[in-house]
């Protein structure tokens, strides 16, 4: 039966309509789909089916057109799914072009432009300044509170949901080591984040307000920053993150629009140093800025960690501002992640880094211990937020399955 009439359970229901792009049982054509329940829409169909004039953009092989038409277009195209799924006149036309989820094939949904990763947990950073600085006065670095810290990833590695991430191979040099020596990663770790998708592009030399971040960002998804500690700690002196980082980096495959969350908006955590002007969010008329968003952790099916998005303590819109504070232009297609989520509780850790404490304390799981991960483990990140009269807005999982690499 189509899932015209879904459970206020249900965490894909017409309030939700995120956006992916998938092929077909038995085609290779791609095309953008919104998830309904558990099946997929097939927009771009229904669209020329209903002589819709937004079939021009839905109609497409990824989301880029959709994402560079802007947010009155956004808000237009949303409102008429809205009404293709849930007004029983489109339904018998619509019905045609629905498809059991476990019958398509999900692709990356839209073509990355840049890659830029933030690290603006206030609780993952001050655990890692705990684990690498021990001695040091204040866990967190001088700029920390002044500016959200980033650097810029490799748009080239970022692959969907389910695809399999080869251990990378680099150098790695102990502390007691006399000379590095060059292999598979032995500390191979993930960060549990959300990125943030560009839609709208800005002219190199024109900075993005705070307030500006709506008419931009399109939307959301989860993000898996996979991360190899043991290269990194030896090679992001002084320059920062480089191989340790750019192997891959997985994304859910659907996008939630900004719209299907107002009710999940939230006031970030307390400022605690003045602000530059630029970055300065605690005006009475400013916008909340934070999303509430529930993530989960599995390695391999067990809930290792629950972190709450919640807790960031730079916002989505800081990130953007200072991104191009500079001049730096915006690409349609830019993703940046938000870096590591974690909250205040041992539970609530986005890293093994963290919930290991640095391998000092293995995690117990049914199928053995773990300080980091071993070939064949799969990590599963989900999440959801709240929205209207109780409703649960689910995103996308993104998991990936660690495999060695191939000898000879």
């Amino acid at each position: 039966m189509p899932p015209f009439d879904l459970p206020e359970s249900d965490p894909f229901s017409p309030h939700n309509l995120p956006y992916g792009v998938f092929s077909a049982p038995g085609a290779t054509d791609r095309t953008v789909g919104v998830r309904l329940g558990d099946h997929v829409l097939d927009a771009g169909a229904a669209a020329l089916a209903l002589g819709s004039p937004y079939a021009s953009l839905l109609a497409r092989p990824c989301l880029n057109p959709l994402l560079a038409a802007g947010r009155t277009t956004w808000s237009d195209v949303r409102r008429a799914l809205t009404a293709w799924v849930t007004v029983p006149a489109h339904q018998s036309t619509v019905a045609e072009f629905l498809h059991p989820l476990s019958s398509v094939t999900l692709h990356l949904p839209f073509e990355v432009a840049d890659y830029v990763d933030f690290y603006s947990s206030e609780h993952h950073a001050r655990n890692v300044g705990r684990i690498f600085r021990p001695d040091a006065a204040d866990s967190l670095t001088p700029n920390w509170k002044h500016l959200p810290i980033g650097y810029h990833g490799r748009s080239g590695t970022v692959v969907v949901s389910g695809t399999d991430v080869v251990r990378p191979s680099g150098q790695r040099k102990a502390p007691t080591d006399p000379a590095p020596v060059f292999g598979p990663s032995v500390r191979l770790d993930i960060e549990a984040e959300v990125g943030f998708v560009v839609g709208t592009p800005s002219p190199m030399g024109s900075p993005v307000a705070l307030a500006d971040f709506r008419d931009h960002v399109f939307g959301l998804c989860l993000l898996n920053d996979w991360s190899a500690r043991d290269i990194q700690a030896w090679e992001y002196v002084p320059l920062g993150p480089f191989l340790g980082k750019s192997f891959a980096t997985s994304v859910s495959a659907w996008v939630t629009p900004l719209d299907a969350l107002e009710e999940a908006r939230v006031a970030p955590p307390e400022r605690t140093h003045e602000l530059l002007p630029y970055l300065d969010d605690t005006g009475a008329d400013a916008e909340p800025g934070g999303y509430d968003l529930r993530i989960s952790v599995a390695v391999n099916g067990h809930v290792v960690s629950e972190p709450p998005f919640s807790s960031m303590y730079w916002t989505a819109a800081q990130q953007l501002a200072h991104l191009t504070v500079n001049g730096a232009s915006l690409r349609t297609g830019d993703l940046y992640g938000s870096g590591t989520v974690s909250g205040p509780a041992e539970r609530e850790r986005g890293s093994l880094l963290e919930l290991t404490w640095n391998g000092r304390d293995a995690l117990e799981l049914p199928d053995g211990k773990r300080t980091f991960l071993e070939d064949g483990d799969v990590v599963t990140l989900s999440a959801w937020a709240p929205g209207p009269d109780g409703v649960r807005v689910g995103l996308g999982e993104v998991a990936g399955r660690i495999v060695g690499q191939a000898l000879g």
